[in-house]
């Protein structure tokens, strides 16, 4: 979009008082400008295609197509047009559609209009910024397909989040971050629950118990390619691949890091970012999490004890010969009273703390209750923001080597195969 430039809005409502009331509202607004209205979604399809407006209001419910329906086809044939769903339903059922079918955000009604012009605002800039730092990518497969491998495309790139702490919000920002990096970036994004013994990304992204998870290629991980892999890969409604940590502990010993090696990999040749939750253990598996990374996110809160863990693991990482570049600090609950200063942390550790994410209890409560990760359901809290501020940094920084292929630095004899 040229500077200067209105931001065109296109408005689908099948009730014409509401068309009225949003152009109205829209009007108020000198960088903005309806660039048509439309009764329904068949209408609405035709004039997205016509007038490629920078962002589309979209009702749910309308008598010829639906708003889900058409977004669907939106998001496919003119994805440079980002959706906000209206409706007058705040059900969760609504919001995952709306977003599965390809919407950005959505507004419950009714709405205020300073609520209205921020969703407006917000996803358009979220759209420059896809499109101003990324090249254009194929299609989104449909809803449950394999993601297409994209032509000329770099192998994805691996984030593998540890803690040697527990309790620290390592599986809740691993899940958060991985939406945010597929919202911002439009690319394929995959999550992998590799906490094995007790995973609970399934219960954060509210998944069936029922769905497949990575025990169900123990007995075939050597010969499994990509599209077996590809088959276990349970969908989500925000638009990434999750791929599920074993329904019982039992099955860990049976998931060998060699096995683990082998997956990821296969997904670096379909998804542009591969998003690892692990757990604080120095086992095989989690090893080699960590040895096939090109980031790994050390999350860390600002208190004695998780200071103490991570000067410990910081030790490790230097026996293992990883870059300083690779292994990135992240400080969640930066701001909680009584924690140790951020600068007093970095002087301790001689590292900096190049990302922060605020404490906001009562905002990860709503959202694991809801099954909606903050990042959609609380986007304009301080921590979504502070997750998309990591993504951004994620996504632009330039790709470490790629540990594929490559032999992992010699041990000298450390011992790393602790207990749980």
């Amino acid at each position: 979009m040229a500077d200067g430039e209105k931001i065109r809005i296109l408005i689908v409502d099948d009730i014409a008082d509401t068309r009225e009331n949003l152009a109205k509202l829209i009007g108020f607004e000198p960088d903005m400008e309806v660039a048509g209205t439309a009764g329904g979604g068949q209408e609405a399809v035709n004039m997205a295609k016509q007038h490629r407006p920078h962002v589309i209001l979209m009702d749910i419910n309308m008598p010829d197509m639906d708003g889900i329906t058409a977004t669907e086809i939106i998001s496919n044939t003119v994805p440079e047009s980002p959706i906000i769903m209206m409706s007058v339903q705040g059900e969760q059922d609504y919001l995952r559609r709306s977003m599965l079918a390809g919407a950005r955000e959505f507004l419950v009604k009714p709405f205020s209009a300073d609520e209205l012009i921020n969703s407006i605002r917000h996803v358009h800039e979220l759209e420059k910024v896809r499109r101003a730092r990324y090249a254009p990518v194929a299609p989104a497969a449909p809803a449950g397909g394999p993601a297409v491998p994209v032509a000329g495309r770099e192998t994805g790139k691996i984030i593998t989040f540890f803690s040697p702490k527990g309790g620290v919000g390592r599986t809740t920002i691993a899940t958060n971050l991985a939406v945010a990096l597929h919202q911002l970036t439009g690319k394929p994004v995959v999550l992998v629950d590799g906490s094995l013994p007790f995973g609970d990304i399934a219960v954060i992204l509210n998944m069936s118990p029922k769905a497949k998870t990575v025990a169900d290629l123990i007995g075939s991980f050597e010969t499994a390619d990509s599209d077996v892999v590809e088959s276990i890969l349970v969908q989500h409604s925000t638009g990434i691949k999750v791929m599920l940590a074993p329904p019982t502990p039992e099955s860990t010993e049976l998931i060998t890091g060699a096995h683990i090696k082998h997956v990821l990999e296969l997904l670096r040749e379909r998804y542009a970012y591969i998003v690892v939750d692990t757990w604080p253990s120095f086992q095989e598996q989690v090893i080699t999490m960590l040895d096939v990374a090109d980031v790994i996110l050390t999350l860390m809160t600002l208190e004695i004890t998780s200071l103490k863990n991570v000067r410990v693991f910081m030790e490790v990482v230097e026996k293992l010969g990883y870059d300083e570049a690779k292994v990135q600090l992240v400080a969640n609950r930066n701001d909680s009273s009584g924690g140790i200063k951020a600068s007093d942390v970095e002087a301790s550790l001689g590292r900096k703390i190049p990302h922060t994410i605020v404490s906001d209890g009562r905002t990860l409560v709503l959202a694991v209750n809801r099954g909606v990760p903050f990042v959609i359901s609380h986007r304009d809290s301080q921590v979504a923001k502070d997750i998309f501020a990591l993504a951004q940094k994620v996504a632009a920084a330039e790709a470490a080597p790629a540990a594929a292929g490559k032999q992992a630095p010699a041990r000298g004899g450390l011992k790393l195969f602790g207990a749980r």
